[in-house]
């Protein structure tokens, strides 16, 4: 199950999801490739909201856009915090939660934890998901 597209995003998508849905409709045969000014756009949105968000709410293939994301030079993650404090968690311990993490090179990692500390959990990832990631 999918989180809820931000109204941020669904909103400053509509312009291009206009134009996405009006260049299917004219292509000369499906599967032809999209133009570049749409994956353009695309790409920036892809940077501000991310690339799962962007590819639904555009309806677009979520591997091309994160290929070409990567390829112009981004982080698919780039959309996301490059550090999370965790304040008083460290000391107390987890609840029950889910983390999620996207590597490089396509790689995921998800942990159901209750009751984990931080470094503790700092020391699972390493052993699960290496040091480089």
């Amino acid at each position: 199950m999918h989180a809820p597209i931000p109204t941020d995003l669904a909103t400053t998508a509509d312009p291009l999801r206009v134009r996405i849905a009006l260049w299917r409709e004219t292509r000369r045969y499906r599967g032809g490739a999209m133009p570049a000014g749409l994956w353009a756009e695309a790409i920036v949105m892809a940077r501000r909201h991310g690339v799962g968000p962007t590819a639904r709410v555009l309806r677009i293939d979520y591997a091309s856009l994160k290929r070409r994301l990567t390829a112009d030079g981004a982080s698919a993650t780039d959309a996301g915090p490059t550090f999370v404090d965790l304040g008083a968690a460290a000391a107390l311990g987890l609840g029950p939660c889910v983390i999620a993490i996207d590597g490089r090179r396509g790689r995921r990692l998800r942990l159901e934890v209750s009751g984990l500390r931080v470094p503790d959990l700092v020391a699972v990832m390493h052993v699960a998901w290496g040091r480089r990631g």
